[in-house]
């Protein structure tokens, strides 16, 4: 008898023959396999909402689902015209401003989102200097 979560699968052996056992055996293999594919945490949304000409920003953390996410930063952002410029997944996120244009950036920790989001908005305005707006982390 193999028993897995709520899937249980009874087998006479008089009545399998060498082609069942094979199929018996790569049904015990492929059950365990799939479950393990499951994670029992659930995934974690985040956004960063941010209005340049008042430099109003807004981030959220944590939330159930990516819509919920980018709701609660326009939220937190409080100007009319504030856009979330970006979402995240599962990590840290942040947002960095230049003279001319603005990079956000993901990462696996604050250090690294912060790290990605100054490289890339130095490159986009052209080594010119940046700052840091707003980061946030999932947990």
């Amino acid at each position: 008898m193999l028993q897995n979560a709520d899937l249980t699968i009874r087998v006479n052996a008089a009545d399998v023959g060498m082609r069942g056992g094979l199929l018996i055996a790569a049904l015990l293999l492929a059950v365990p396999a799939e479950a393990a594919k499951q994670s029992p945490i659930p995934n974690r949304f985040g956004a960063i909402a941010y209005h340049r000409a008042t430099q109003s920003w807004g981030v959220s953390y944590d939330m159930p689902r990516a819509r919920d996410a980018s709701v609660e930063a326009l939220k937190q952002c409080g100007n009319r015209e504030c856009e979330v410029v970006h979402k995240y997944k599962n990590g840290c996120a942040a947002l960095a401003d230049g003279p001319k244009a603005l990079a956000p950036s993901s990462g696996a920790t604050r250090a690294e989102a912060e790290t990605k989001a100054l490289k890339r908005c130095s490159a986009l305005n052209k080594g010119a200097s940046c700052n840091l707006i707003a980061w946030a982390c999932t947990r």
